[in-house]
């Protein structure tokens, strides 16, 4: 009997940490709680006229637009597939506090082409993974152009756990991120970051990146769960 209490504490106490640090494994969207982030026909989401379509389960805009939740979030799961084409430089978007001026006023998941030419070369805190300008992912770990890839974002508190095709490949500490123009590495943030990640406000809406850079970006099965 003590053996099983203390195997059910071990496995209570394992979970309770797990959902305190953030997953780190793809989830079972299928379980209680999750939702889908937009509807097919996106009545439940803030976009522009005409951009957006959802077809066959699958989401893509035409132009460099984003598409946001009609709702804000706090803590939260975030589960998505995705799919880049040649030269795609798109993202995911949360903690947007304004939408109208999203840039400076959230945090940017990064989704890149890694391999085009442009992106390959570009600085490492803009490729796949990124949290973008501020944090490099440790890895890079997106398919090529063409394939799908899974994509599970977790906002508790002031951190992010990014995981990227089965793989942790950030995390972030937004209280470290204190000055507006320098990454606690010393690295230069670019200059249109100016609000330090440590100041942003937690409650937001979750946005994508439209077509942005003159490539398409693809997405599906986009999931999330409020913690």
């Amino acid at each position: 009997m003590k053996k099983l209490f203390a195997v059910l504490f071990f496995l209570n106490f394992f979970s309770f940490a797990q959902a305190q640090e953030g997953t780190k494994t793809h989830p079972n969207t299928k379980q209680a709680g999750w939702r889908n982030l937009f509807q097919p026909d996106l009545t439940n989401a803030i976009k522009p006229d005409n951009v957006w379509t959802f077809e066959n389960g699958v989401l893509t805009a035409s132009e460099d637009n984003s598409i946001w939740s009609n709702k804000e979030y706090n803590d939260f799961i975030l589960d998505l597939e995705f799919k880049t084409a040649n030269g795609t430089n798109s993202g995911v978007v949360v903690h947007a506090s304004d939408i109208k001026d999203w840039i400076p006023n959230s945090v940017e998941i990064q989704i890149a082409d890694d391999y085009s030419e442009e992106w390959s070369k570009a600085p490492k805190t803009w490729q796949c993974g990124a949290i973008f300008g501020r944090l490099a992912p440790k890895k890079s770990n997106v398919k090529k152009p063409g394939e799908w890839n899974h994509y599970t974002v977790t906002c508790k508190g002031k951190k992010i756990y990014v995981i990227l095709n089965g793989e942790l490949v950030n995390e972030i500490d937004m209280n470290q991120w204190t000055d507006p123009k320098k990454n606690p590495d010393g690295s230069d943030i670019p200059a249109w970051l100016n609000k330090p990640l440590a100041t942003l406000p937690l409650k937001g809406y979750v946005g994508l990146q439209g077509k942005h850079a003159g490539a398409p970006i693809y997405f599906r099965n986009v999931k999330i769960k409020e913690l």
